[in-house]
Formats: C-alpha cells, sequence, structure tokens
C-alpha cells in the first residue's frame, strides 16, 4: 500500500499536478481522504523524503522539493536500498 501511494504522489509531482513549492496534506488529512492508515501516508512521506522529491517544513508540513541534480542521485540511492528489500 505504501509502494501504491508512493507511486502515485511521485507521478503527480513528477507530472506537475503538484507544483514545486506546492503544501503537501498533512498525513492524517491524506489518511482519512483516502481511507487508509495514516503509517501508510507517514512511510510514503518518508520514502519521498529520502529520494530529494519532497522536503519537511517542521510543523509547516512538507512541500514539493525543486528539481536537483542531487536528487538523481538520491533516487538511486533509494532505489537500490527499495531492491534489496
Amino acid at each position: 500500500m505504501t509502494r501504491q501511494l508512493t507511486d502515485q504522489l511521485g507521478s503527480l509531482i513528477g507530472e506537475g499536478a503538484l507544483a514545486v513549492g506546492s503544501l503537501l496534506p498533512s498525513e492524517r488529512t491524506l489518511a482519512n481522504s483516502l481511507g487508509i492508515a495514516r503509517n501508510v501516508v507517514r512511510g510514503s512521506y518518508e520514502y519521498l523524503e529520502k529520494a530529494g522529491v519532497i522536503q519537511r517544513e517542521g510543523r509547516k508540513g512538507r512541500r514539493v522539493r525543486a528539481k536537483t541534480s542531487r536528487k538523481k542521485t538520491a533516487t538511486r540511492s533509494v532505489k537500490k536500498a527499495a531492491k534489496k528489500r
């Protein structure tokens, strides 16, 4: 389930449906609106943070990050780690 949500959010960000700098819904809000467990949303957000796609801004929430060359390296390393699981 976490992987499905991660893929969906990644696609929305990649397609530009979620613009750079846009605030993502809170874990609780997204979980309630999708009817899924909050830990699924948390896992997805953490995965996207490690990949460099989104960033956490403390209590403000999470935002979509600007594309950087560092992101590609982070995404590759996260994908390699996921394959090992």
